[in-house]
């Protein structure tokens, strides 16, 4: 007895091995590096709208905006295509990819706004401009901002898509005022927007739209300042989409969840 107590490792069952950590190939491993590398380019491209709208060359911050919304709505399926969470487990892209976000959807955009005069001047303008840079802090530090089921929690920051249209269709102060004060309000309602690329209802159908939408909002960058009316209508019947199905999609949520709810206090 004293002999065990001495040693209770003579006594106890020997501790089980930890499984070895899976072994990745290095081309597999630098693909993720690549992917990584890839969303790390949007930061760059948004230094260049910056850069691009203090010069006054409009026409190259407009094509920037659309790269970096090509980056944005492409780096996540290959970060998922080439694992990157099992092949660099060390590095976060996820916290990379809201830095880079901020900068490309809010930031460069409303700097993009301020020198193409399309904020009032005075206080009223920077009040204005104050508001996407702060309510968009607050959304990107929400642990909810992107649900669960892949949806986004309050309007998701798209203020390139604003900076983007107010230039394309020469929106005046009064109506670009009215957009960035309505959607700031709106980041703060809990409506779920559909994340294209990952929203699994009716994704196809997402993907495609978002195509078509990215591809005419080229043809008007080319048709700059002078947009073809119906491709101004192509391109806003995806907008009309989007906001109309992400408000379906959380009303048919809520009376799901009501109905069930009612279904568990009936039981």
């Amino acid at each position: 007895m004293q002999e065990n107590s001495a040693n209770p490792s003579a006594t106890e069952p020997a501790a089980a091995p930890e499984p070895a950590a899976p072994h990745h190939s290095r081309r597999l491993r630098l693909a993720g590096a690549a992917v990584h590398l890839y969303t790390a380019s949007g930061s760059v491209l948004g230094l260049l709208i910056v850069l691009a709208a203090f010069d006054g060359a409009v026409e190259t911050a407009l094509w920037l905006i659309l790269a970096t919304l090509f980056i944005d709505g492409t780096d996540g399926m290959l970060a998922r295509r080439f694992r990157v969470k099992e092949t660099i487990p060390w590095f976060d892209g996820a916290r990379m990819d809201d830095i880079v976000d901020y900068l490309t959807y809010v930031f460069a955009p409303v700097v993009l706004l301020w020198t193409t005069d399309r904020l009032p001047g005075g206080a009223l303008g920077w009040l204005l401009a104050a508001l996407p840079l702060l309510a968009s802090c607050y959304q990107f530090c929400r642990v909810d901002a992107k649900t669960e089921d892949h949806y986004f929690l309050g309007f998701p920051s798209y203020w390139n898509v604003v900076a983007f249209y107010a230039i394309v269709l020469d929106v005046g102060t009064i109506g670009v005022g009215i957009a960035l004060a309505v959607l700031t309000v709106l980041v703060f309602v809990p409506v779920k927007y559909v994340y294209p690329s990952r929203t699994k209802l009716l994704r196809s159908v997402n993907l495609g739209l978002a195509a078509v939408w990215l591809a005419a909002s080229a043809v008007l960058v080319v048709q700059y300042p002078d947009p073809n009316p119906l491709v101004v209508v192509l391109s806003m019947v995806y907008l009309a989409y989007y906001f109309g199905v992400s408000i379906w999609l959380t009303v048919a949520g809520s009376r799901r969840a009501g109905s069930a709810e009612g279904v568990q206090r009936a039981g």
